[in-house]
């Protein structure tokens, strides 16, 4: 219970949340989790965390890659399972009266009404991007940042692919890195929609104001 609560408080607050809990311990001597293991990752999928952790399996385990393919397995199964979404859906926080959290919310109503290929959001802090984590949207969420302690942080964070950039300075600069971006990650093709949130003024943290819909070319 304390687990479940744990993780539902981090979602509504909008910080990233980490489980590990000896999660495959028998791999530390042994080529297969247990059921139990494997259903412990499970569980902590479909309870929305942002990420699940090995610690002795692939730091002194006999098996460490066979440890990592095997938690990525669980994962992928769980995520393409429709009942993981309604979970996801049904735990959905409120949105927090403030501009940052109506422009996210917004990003999650647009993917689910349009055929979104990714969002991108362009963030200083790495703040929009953890917010727009925590509607947990359909679509995937590239940021994109000049800092790269920031990039780095948002790597454990659900959803998120983190990618660095060149500071910009305009909104068309953001719009031509989001569209480059998504084709280079592999995000979105040519003729698909991305949806890019960031700031006005850009680069200052805190001041997610901007909504803009485009096709990448």
């Amino acid at each position: 219970m304390l687990q479940k609560r744990i993780i539902q408080c981090c979602r509504e607050l909008g910080k990233p949340v980490v489980v590990a809990t000896q999660m495959l311990e028998s791999m530390i001597q042994a080529p297969l989790p247990t059921r139990a293991e494997a259903s412990d990752v499970a569980t902590a999928v479909y309870d929305g965390a942002d990420a699940v952790m090995l610690s002795a399996e692939t730091a002194a385990g006999q098996y460490p890659l066979e440890a990592v393919a095997i938690m990525n397995r669980i994962i992928l199964e769980v995520e393409r399972d429709p009942y993981f979404r309604k979970l996801l859906d049904a735990r959905q926080p409120v949105p927090e009266a403030n501009t940052e959290d109506a422009i996210c919310a917004a990003l999650r109503t647009i993917c689910t009404t349009l055929t979104v290929a990714a969002i991108v959001t362009y963030t200083a802090s790495g703040s929009t991007s953890l917010r727009a984590a925590r509607e947990r949207p359909a679509a995937p969420i590239l940021s994109l940042t000049a800092q790269m302690n920031v990039a780095r942080r948002l790597a454990l964070v659900w959803g998120v692919q983190a990618l660095p950039s060149s500071a910009l300075e305009q909104v068309g600069d953001i719009v031509a890195a989001a569209r480059a971006g998504a084709l280079q990650e592999g995000l979105a093709k040519s003729g698909q929609n991305i949806v890019i949130t960031a700031g006005a003024p850009l680069g200052k943290p805190g001041t997610t104001n901007l909504l803009h819909i485009t096709t990448v070319e």
